[in-house]
This record gives structure tokens, sequence and C-alpha cells, in this order.
């Protein structure tokens, strides 16, 4: 399966940070994680801060999957709103999934400070604005949602925000206090590298071929004939999980994205913020530590990469006619665009947990908008099921819920 288009811009921006060899001798460890994107570095890191004897291996070059695709906007928002996910799983239950997440873009930020990250992780507000006088009354519901649980939020009248943000065409919306963004693709690089002084080891262009598994151990053999013996498994795989999984638990779909040119006088005014709107389906934007402007959105219910591919230039075009109706104040100059391929879950919650299919293993998959920040909560997941706790979440992400 084909998760991205052309050449996203994080990896034309990085080049290659890190090479890793591929692995063709028989291996043994404590776990295995199988992906080498954002989810499996995060985990890695989790499983050798946890003393495990631990390898990480991917069929690609290291984190040339979705990773490399991902607008990486951090929120603790999930694509289902507070105030709906609570009539779905109960007021407790997504009050904690909400917190989870807000927790995490903390842990995250902790985490990049202890690696000594350059991958730009800064903490940002966020605004949610509705694009629709229609969309007034649920998102003041949802800002309500948000108050009572104890968020940091603050509703912003239209003129408000035509005033701070220079955005003429919002009716209103949800400032929040919580939020962040990093280049994604230069962390995974930090994470393996970081971990792999501490005894990680990393093979990429090593694909998993099968696995058999016994009491208390898996054996997997790879496309070069070797063999790993592990203890444990942890598929951090995110997409590809379908192929895997016999059941269907995600849809897929396509999103465009775009980046301008270096413009500071645009990512000055927006450095801060994340941006985004209550279009169906939703426009968002950010800027880049290197002073570019980046917009994701056009989503399209399909993941075909070649159908996907032909549309680049077309939803290139509708990003930036939406931005400039929005911006008026600034013009959009693009530089780069591209496609990747998204989850979607029907409560806009991740799948994190064990499934009866597989044997002595887990799956950390962070599907939607908060992909990262899910894959965070599940480094403290499994770090607890390795100690064989439950977690709190573990209801509320597991298959067949």
């Amino acid at each position: 399966m084909d998760l991205k288009s052309n050449e996203p811009f994080w990896m034309i921006k990085n080049g290659i940070i890190n090479s890793y060899p591929s692995l063709h001798e028989n291996k043994e460890c404590e776990i295995l994680v199988i992906g080498g994107g954002i989810t499996g570095s995060l985990i890695a890191h989790q499983c050798i801060s946890d003393g495990k004897n631990t390898i990480l291996i991917d069929k690609r070059e290291i984190a040339n999957g979705s990773s490399s695709a991902t607008t990486s906007m951090l929120q603790y928002e999930i694509d289902v709103p507070l105030f709906k996910l609570s009539e779905m799983i109960g007021k407790a239950g997504a009050e904690l999934c909400y917190k989870a997440c807000s927790d995490a873009i903390d842990q995250l930020e902790k985490i990049c400070i202890q690696i000594k990250s350059k991958a730009g992780f800064r903490k940002k507000q966020s605004l949610y604005f509705a694009s629709f006088k229609k969309d007034i009354s649920w998102l003041q519901k949802e800002y309500e949602a948000r108050k009572e649980a104890g968020f940091g939020v603050k509703w912003l009248e239209e003129k408000e925000i035509e005033t701070k943000f220079k955005i003429p065409t919002s009716h209103g919306g949800i400032l929040s206090e919580q939020g962040a963004s990093v280049d994604a693709f230069q962390l995974v690089h930090e994470l393996l590298a970081f971990n792999v002084r501490k005894g990680l080891q990393v093979f990429d262009k090593t694909e998993m071929k099968s696995v058999k598994y016994h009491k208390g151990k898996n054996i997997v053999t790879l496309s070069s004939g070797a063999t790993i013996i592990a203890n444990k498994i942890v598929y951090c795989v995110g997409y590809e999980s379908t192929s895997l999984i016999k059941e269907k638990f995600v849809d897929l779909l396509s999103t465009f994205a775009i980046v301008s040119e270096v413009d500071e006088k645009l990512t000055n005014a927006y450095k801060d913020v994340l941006l985004w709107n209550t279009d169906e389906p939703y426009l968002y934007m950010r800027t880049t530590d290197d002073h570019r402007m980046l917009i994701g959105g056009e989503d399209e219910e399909f993941y075909k990469p070649e159908l996907r591919d032909s549309l680049i230039t077309k939803k290139s075009k509708i990003l930036t006619k939406k931005f400039e109706r929005n911006f008026p104040s600034f013009e959009f100059r693009e530089d780069f665009s591209w496609a990747g391929t998204f989850g979607s879950t029907k409560d806009g919650l991740p799948y994190i947990g064990k499934h009866q299919d597989f044997k002595n293993s887990y799956f950390v998959l962070g599907f939607g908008g908060n992909g990262i920040t899910f894959s965070v909560t599940g480094m403290e997941m499994l770090s607890y099921w390795l100690q064989k706790k439950k977690h709190p979440l573990d209801k509320y992400f597991s298959f067949g819920r």
C-alpha cells in the first residue's frame, strides 16, 4: 500500500538524516517493534526506557511511510467533538480521551527536551473557527463541554477573530491554550539515534513475511530469510494494518497538503497558533520552523494511489483559493504539494491494544488527526501492559469496542 505521493516537504527539507542496515542474520529480543515511523520510534523509546532488549524493523527506509507526509499538528481535540464523543462513550470516557491527548502534548515536549531535539517542537494555541453561521450553535456547545471538562478555552466572537487573526470569514470560534507542532520526520530520526546509543537495534528495508506464535514467544521470518525470536511484537504499522487484520475497523481516505515559499511576514502572524475550521472536510493550517505556511485538507473518501495522485494539482489550487478567501491580507505562493492516506474511525479514537488473532502482540495504531498524540499515549499504555497492569483507556481504544 502506497501511503504518500510525490515527495513531501519534510523529506526534501531534511534529506537523508540517518541510514540503517537491512537484517540478514538471526536475532533474539524481548520486544520487536514493526514500523519505523513516529509511532514505532516512540514505542521503541518507551521500551528502551523500560530496560527492554528491543529491535525495530521497517520494510522501507526509516520514516518514509506516512510519517513523511504528516502535517504534524499536535492537538488534544479529537476528530469527533467532545460533546458528541460524550454521547457515544459517556462523558467520563470522552473527557479521559481528550485529557490523554492534552497530556501527550506535554509529554512529547519533555521527550524533545530529553533527547535535545532540533525538530522544531513549538507549543501553540489552537483556533477552531466556524466557517458558517449554522455551525455556531454546535461549536458553542463544544466550547461549553471543553470548559466544563477543565480545558483552557476562550470563546472569540467574529470581530475578535478578524482583529487578532485577520480572518474576516469566521463567525466565531474556540481558542484553546493547548497545541503544538513539530517536524515528525526529523523527530523520528532523532528518537532512533538517541535510543541506538542506549542499545536499540534498528533495521530498515527489512520486511516481516510471516509469524509463528509459540507459548511466550514469536518467531518472525523476514524477507531476507533471517528470523527474529521475540517475546512480544508491537505492530506500529498504521494504515497497513488493514492488510493484516481481517475485519474492517477503519476507513482509509486521501488528504492533500501544500507548503508555501518562505514568507516571514505571513508566518510571523501565525507562528504561535494552529488554525482549523468547521468546513467538511475541514481546512487546517500551521507554520513551519523555517517560515513557511502549511495547509491541509480537501479529503476524499478513497485511497487509490493513482487516482489520489492525479488530483494533487487540482486540490492544490483549491487549497490556495481557500486560504486566500479566509486570509485576504496575505498571498500564498505554493512551493510544495503532496497527498497522503489517513484513517478515520467511527468514534475518532485509535486502536491500541491486543487483537485476538495475534498472540503475544500489541497494536498501536493512531488514526485520525491525532495520530502522534495517540502514539504518545500508546507509550504509557504499552508500559502498563508489559508490567501486567491495566490502563484506564484500554476499553476505549480496544478492538471490537
